[in-house]
C-alpha cells in the first residue's frame, strides 16, 4: 500500500468516525482565531477557551489591543503560561496587523508568519479554517499519528511532516483530516497509551502489527 493509499483510506475511516470537524478553539474571525492559537502554545485548548472570553470581552476589537496596556492583558491570560512573550506578540501582532495590512488579518502564509509569535501551525489554522484554502496543521497529534500510521517518516520536524502530508492529502480534504487526527488523538492514539485494539485504523497503521 502506497502512502497516498494508506490517506486515502485514513481520510475515509477518520470522516466515519468523526464526521463533523472543527477547530476546538471557540473563536469567530481570522484575528480572535490569530490570538488563541498564539495562547495555545505550551496550553491545553480547553483553558484558552476559558480565558478567551474574557479576553475578547475586555478587548472586542483590533484598535483595543493596539491601544491596550499589556500588563492588562497579561493579567488576563497568565493562566495559559509564557503570558509575558504572548502579551507581547497578541500586542505587536495587532500592532502589525493595523499597520502594515489595514486592519485586516492577512491571507497569505508568508504574511501572516510575518506576524510576530505566528508561526506555521498558526497559519496553518487560519488559512484553512478562516480563508478555506488548503492547510496541513502540523500539530503534536498531527505529527504523532502521521508518523505512527506510516504516513510520514518519523520525525519530530512540522515543516516535514506538513510537506510531507501535501503530497498525499488531496487539498480539499487535508484541513478537516487534520481536525479528525487532533480527535483521534485525544480519544484513541494518546502519546503513552495508544488503545490500538480499539482504533478504526488498526488494519491500515504500520505501528499496530497488522500491516
Amino acid at each position: 500500500m502506497t502512502k497516498k493509499q494508506r490517506a486515502l483510506k485514513a481520510i475515509e475511516a477518520l470522516k466515519e468516525l468523526y464526521p463533523v470537524a472543527h477547530c476546538s478553539l471557540d473563536t469567530t474571525g481570522a484575528l480572535q482565531l490569530l490570538i488563541a492559537t498564539r495562547l495555545s502554545a505550551q496550553c491545553t485548548d480547553a483553558r484558552v477557551n476559558q480565558v478567551t472570553p474574557v479576553l475578547f470581552r475586555k478587548f472586542p476589537t483590533l484598535q483595543s489591543f493596539v491601544e491596550a496596556d499589556i500588563k492588562d492583558i497579561e493579567d488576563i491570560i497568565r493562566s495559559c503560561g509564557l503570558y509575558k512573550t504572548k502579551a507581547k506578540d497578541i500586542k505587536n501582532m495587532c500592532i502589525d496587523i493595523a499597520q502594515k495590512y489595514d486592519g485586516q488579518v492577512p491571507d497569505t502564509m508568508e504574511d501572516l508568519t510575518s506576524l510576530p509569535g505566528v508561526g506555521r501551525k498558526t497559519a496553518n489554522l487560519v488559512l484553512g479554517e478562516v480563508f478555506g484554502k488548503p492547510a496541513v496543521v502540523a500539530d503534536t497529534h498531527c505529527i504523532r499519528l502521521s508518523g505512527r500510521i506510516g504516513l510520514t517518516t518519523v520525525t519530530k520536524d512540522a515543516y516535514k511532516v506538513e510537506k510531507e502530508l501535501r503530497v498525499i492529502l488531496p487539498p480539499e480534504e487535508s484541513n478537516d483530516f487534520c481536525h479528525r487526527l487532533v480527535y483521534h488523538g485525544r480519544a484513541v492514539c494518546t502519546a503513552r497509551s495508544p488503545k490500538c485494539d480499539q482504533c478504526t485504523l488498526a488494519d491500515i497503521c504500520i505501528s499496530c502489527g497488522k500491516v
